[in-house]
């Protein structure tokens, strides 16, 4: 079984990696770039039977900081 675990800022927190990125779409001469968010993916090989709420304890307790960031699962 396989698991993706999206994991982005919250709206309203300070994105430094991402405005970095859309600053440089900008110089590249990429134009109409308003904004850019930056997160990770993490993909998991889990054994069967595991459950959503098992990923979500995951997620809870090491995968995202909760207090700044938010995140999806997605069971493959």
């Amino acid at each position: 079984m396989k698991a993706r675990v999206n994991v982005m800022l919250k709206t309203g927190v300070l994105d430094p990696q991402g405005a970095a990125v859309q600053h440089a779409l900008g110089a590249l001469g990429f134009e109409g770039v308003n904004e850019v968010r930056q997160g990770k993916v993490i993909e998991l090989d889990l054994a069967d039977g595991t459950t959503e709420a098992t990923i979500k304890e995951m997620c809870e307790k090491l995968l995202a900081n909760t207090v700044i960031e938010s995140y999806t699962i997605d069971i493959l």
